[in-house]
């Protein structure tokens, strides 16, 4: 079985419950990718233009900074990247995390959660901020997925 990392960004604690689910059902490492300055209930509030999720996801250079780094990323074969879905693709803190790392002959897979719409462009972005990664195009899963459901849709990669 190939070393793996499940690595996750949660807004409102959605992601996070599959992360966990995901972990252990395959036996991964966990890190949770935290802002250096944390979302309010403000910042999340999509509808306002003025939001700080809003302005970031309009402006595609944003890099929110993350507060601390995968001990060694180097030792991961494999690597799970969750995220919520913001406005059809993944968070801007997603793009932070894959330019701050060589994925380089790792495999990654996007996993998500939305109350609606899928992963969009999310890993066609991410194997461009990856060069030499072989991201896939991962899939959306609900809150309740099991962890078995979790476990056999990674095993396609372990």
């Amino acid at each position: 079985m190939k070393k793996a990392l499940v690595a996750y960004f949660s807004a409102s604690g959605v992601t996070a419950k599959v992360a966990e689910k995901l972990a252990m059902g395959i036996g991964a490492d966990l890190f949770e990718i935290v802002p250096e300055t944390l979302y309010s209930k403000a910042d999340l509030d999509w509808m306002d233009k003025k939001s700080r999720s809003t302005v970031e996801m309009n402006d595609r250079a944003s890099r929110p900074a993350i507060s601390s780094k995968v001990a060694d990323m180097a030792t991961y074969e494999v690597v799970f990247v969750g995220f919520p879905v913001w406005w059809y693709r993944e968070p801007s803190i997603i793009d932070t995390f894959m330019e701050a790392y060589d994925f380089g002959g790792k495999t990654v897979i996007p996993f998500a959660t939305s109350g609606g719409s899928g992963l969009g462009d999310s890993a066609k972005n991410m194997q461009e901020l990856a060069p030499g990664a072989e991201v896939k195009e991962g899939r959306k899963f609900s809150a309740s997925v099991s962890a078995e459901e979790l476990k056999g849709w990674a095993s396609t990669w372990l």
